[in-house]
């Protein structure tokens, strides 16, 4: 007597392997909308320059992101999150408050100048008046780790007798943010103003040495 088998079923996609897919085209719209709107601004940055640089269509834009304006506002969260992120990872000895003070200073005018697109992209949403990070939900919970941080190493600070005590710790973080970003924002006209480059390793190091020199004047006990 013979036995009959079963015809195997096709295989099936798992749903994880869809959800990796979907992740994966979200991710790839939204790194090509960095480049393309760092290069065009706002206005210039069309969905489909967007769509053709992340090799996809304009339907998937409007799918994960809803416009064009919800896209740029994904963009400037993601370079948020991950400026946030990188700071967190630093690891820092609160138990010596001057000298790791002086590593956030070195990461935040390192972070601008290896990340020129962020600076750019910035200066865009500035150029709209700030209009569309004003939208977001996430746009506060990325300052409130630096912000915390910066806190934590000046009451150390004072409790040690180094730090004076009554210093904002926005303020402080601000003052060393403004001078990353400034001297990375600027480089080019400040190079034809003053008549030398400022982005060369030796201009660069003089730059941030300055700037720490000022940062801790202001800060002592």
């Amino acid at each position: 007597m013979s036995t009959s088998r079963a015809a195997p079923k096709p295989p099936q996609r798992r749903t994880g392997v869809r959800a990796a897919a979907a992740e994966a085209t979200r991710e790839a719209i939204l790194r090509a909308a960095m480049r393309v709107f760092a290069r065009y601004g706002y206005d210039g940055a069309t969905v489909d320059k967007i769509s053709a640089a992340a090799k996809s269509v304009d339907r998937m834009i409007y799918y994960y992101f809803g416009s064009k304006e919800g896209l740029f506002i994904a963009v400037l969260e993601r370079i948020y999150a991950e400026m946030d992120e990188a700071e967190s990872a630093l690891a820092l000895d609160e138990s010596r408050p001057l000298e790791a003070l002086v590593e956030l200073i070195r990461f935040v005018l390192g972070y601008y100048r290896a990340h020129p697109e962020f600076v750019t992209l910035l200066n865009t949403e500035n150029l709209h008046r700030g209009r569309h990070i004003a939208k977001s939900k996430k746009a506060r919970e990325y300052s409130s780790h630096a912000i915390t941080l910066t806190a934590r190493l000046l009451q150390a600070g004072v409790a040690q007798g180094l730090v004076r005590p009554g210093l904002a710790a926005r303020e402080v973080y601000l003052l060393i943010a403004a001078a990353g970003y400034f001297h990375t924002a600027n480089r080019y006209t400040l190079a034809a103003f003053l008549g030398e480059r400022i982005d060369t390793p030796e201009a660069v190091a003089a730059w941030e040495s300055h700037v720490i020199d000022s940062v801790l004047r202001g800060i002592r006990a």
